[in-house]
């Protein structure tokens, strides 16, 4: 089983924000001392979330202080990037970290609208600008010249320079969850990630991407490959005992609850609402804390003592998951 690790660091004040940036760096070259695969940035904006922000500046610092861990987003929220822009910055990341970029991609937070509004943005195009951003975003990376005539992008590029190291790009994932997504995602042959999934439901879901696989034609080779890459990411904390960190966790996770729903109420404008297909009893407002903390620690968390975060791991193991973003656990189940 793979080990990596996502960052979704929280800075509780402006003045803090500085000294927060310079401990995540720290905590990825440590990542990489103790064999980590992988490391996942986030790309929130404006409320502390995502500490760094720019999480392509900030994996530009990540790759020329490290070198062998790789470097992914979960996601890149493609609507806030120029293609172009987009495609030579993370040209020039892969180029920096000898390549070692992995790049999920998404249409934006359905939730925090404000993050659309502070770009000069509403959600409603989301989808469609991300669509035209992921082709010209491809077509750049293979393509010279390239001439795009869209809805929201007109463009003509000479030639890319320069070129990803990866070829013909960095590998592009998507974040999954419904059924759906899954056997699209294996027959495209596309990498994914997913959270927030029962054990029961993760091997139903593990074996729709299987069937899209074989669907879409792709050999063995290509199978293995994605199989092993599909990462499952968990909130991991280990304590002494079960009752000490399911007691610290729910803490913080009720704190997180609370931020993630002050700043949505306070910033998002007072004609959004979500769709109700993109609540669940976390991201719901009307549902308790009473309701939302055991959900979250049923279905995306490992915690306990060392022993039984190792079980859970086991666990997740036996229901087909090889990429595992946590940590703690990792030096019992790494391959030697």
């Amino acid at each position: 089983m793979q080990f990596g690790w996502l960052t979704l660091a929280l800075s509780p004040s402006p003045e803090e924000d500085a000294a927060r940036i310079e401990q995540q760096i720290e905590q990825v070259c440590y990542a990489e001392e103790l064999g980590f695969s992988d490391v996942w940035l986030t790309e929130h904006y404006f409320t502390g979330e995502s500490v760094y922000n720019d999480s392509l500046l900030f994996a530009s610092a990540l790759a020329v202080k490290t070198s062998r861990i790789r470097i992914g987003f979960a996601v890149v929220q493609m609507p806030f990037h120029h293609p172009v822009r987009l495609a030579v910055q993370l040209a020039l990341l892969d180029n920096l970290s000898h390549g070692r970029i992995d790049v999920g991609i998404g249409k934006g937070t359905v939730y925090n609208e404000y993050e659309f509004v502070g770009h000069g943005l509403r959600s409603h195009d989301s989808r469609e600008r991300m669509e035209e951003a992921v082709e010209i975003l491809e077509r750049a990376w293979r393509e010279a010249p390239l001439t795009y005539d869209g809805k929201f992008y007109k463009v003509h590029v000479p030639e890319l320079r320069p070129r990803p190291v990866q070829r013909p790009g960095p590998p592009l994932w998507r974040s999954v969850i419904s059924p759906g997504s899954f056997t699209e995602c294996g027959k495209l042959g596309v990498p994914i990630l997913t959270a927030r999934l029962p054990v029961p439901r993760i091997k139903e879901r593990w074996a729709l991407y299987r069937a899209g696989l074989q669907a879409g034609g792709h050999d063995q080779a290509t199978q293995d490959r994605l199989l092993a890459q599909s990462a499952l990411w968990r909130n991991v904390y280990v304590a002494e005992s079960d009752a000490q960190a399911e007691e610290e966790l729910a803490t913080l996770l009720t704190e997180t609850r609370h931020h993630m729903m002050h700043v949505r109420e306070a910033y998002n404008p007072p004609d959004f609402e979500p769709g109700p297909e993109t609540l669940n009893p976390w991201t719901d407002p009307k549902v308790s804390d009473d309701e939302a903390i055991p959900y979250v620690l049923s279905t995306g968390s490992l915690y306990g003592s060392p022993s039984r975060v190792r079980e859970q791991v086991a666990e997740l193991a036996e229901v087909g998951v090889r990429h595992l973003l946590g940590e703690h656990v990792m030096p019992a189940f790494r391959r030697t």
